[in-house]
């Protein structure tokens, strides 16, 4: 019978519709969420992610900052113009785009952007929120699985789950969103990673299989628990010589084969690429209405 397919562009549009309403609920009570991007260089796919940030931003109504700074730009310059925007009362939320040029220390850019703005969820304070189980902003890939999870109906709770890849990106914040208590958590989770002592052995256990390695089609049919929903973080080129460009992008699954086996599915593209803009408009629009209630309590 085949898999169902989970529309990541469908359930994006979704949540951006929700968001809009808020917006607009904030916007009659004088509030314009805004966001802060910088892009330091010039690299093709990070300029085209800026760029989808900047049009999902003006289709929901959020106020769009974009700073694009040459690839030799100092240190000092790049954290003088966070500082600046930290304390700018039209920006609510900060992103940095990375990889940052490598004369700039990123670790050092992340800590200078205010917890309450870092709407990338990676800043050691939310992370620590995070791991805490407190009220934080949640790194956009994973929290957009989350979401994708619910909205299709899959039952997190008490469910078998493995994560195969542990980058600090998607796979472990994951598996701590995933074990909390709450509606969103409650599974049973084993991450996977290159060390990992026959992988297939925890894979066809999983109930829910996600696969964030970045290794193309790495997870094979038989790796796959029958009736699984198979979540697919993974993003590579392929060689395709019929393509304009000389490739294709492919997913961490083996998508053809798995779909016959799996419950539900994502692809790749359109799974859960659509959902990491999302939620950082989702975070953006959380940082506006926190700063919106501070307002109100300190008055």
């Amino acid at each position: 019978m085949g898999a169902r397919i989970i529309d990541g562009r469908e359930v994006a549009a979704q949540m951006r519709a929700e968001l809009k309403e808020q917006i607009d609920r904030l916007k009659g009570e004088g509030i314009v969420p805004g966001l802060g991007v910088v892009l330091v260089g010039e690299d093709p796919a990070s300029a085209s992610y800026v760029t989808g940030k900047q049009r999902a931003c003006q289709e929901v109504g959020i106020y769009s900052e974009d700073h694009r700074l040459p690839a030799r730009t100092s240190q000092k310059d790049l954290l003088a113009l966070i500082a600046r925007m930290n304390v700018d009362p039209k920006v609510h939320g900060i992103l940095v785009q990375t990889p940052l040029p490598g004369h700039i220390d990123e670790s050092e850019v992340l800590l200078a952007i205010d917890p309450a703005k870092d709407v990338d969820g990676l800043h050691p304070v939310n992370v620590g929120r995070m791991v805490t189980g407190r009220d934080a902003f949640l790194p956009c890939t994973p929290h957009g699985v989350v979401h994708l999870l619910i909205r299709s109906g899959v039952a997190i709770e008490g469910a078998n789950v493995v994560i195969v890849g542990r980058s600090i990106l998607v796979g472990r914040p994951l598996a701590n969103m995933l074990i909390q208590k709450g509606k969103t958590g409650n599974a049973t989770v084993t991450v996977c990673h290159t060390k990992t002592r026959d992988m297939a052995a925890h894979t066809r256990q999983a109930d829910i299989l996600i696969a964030a390695a970045g290794s193309p089609r790495m997870i094979t049919a038989d790796m796959v628990k029958e009736g699984a929903a198979v979540i697919d973080v993974g993003v590579n080129r392929v060689a395709d010589p019929s393509k304009r460009t000389g490739y294709r992008l492919v997913g961490d699954v083996d998508f053809e084969a798995v779909k016959e086996k799996a419950s539900l599915i994502t692809p790749v593209p359109g799974g859960v690429g659509p959902m990491t803009i999302t939620m950082l408009l989702y975070n953006t629009v959380q940082a506006a209405t926190r700063h919106q209630a501070d307002t109100v309590n300190r008055g």
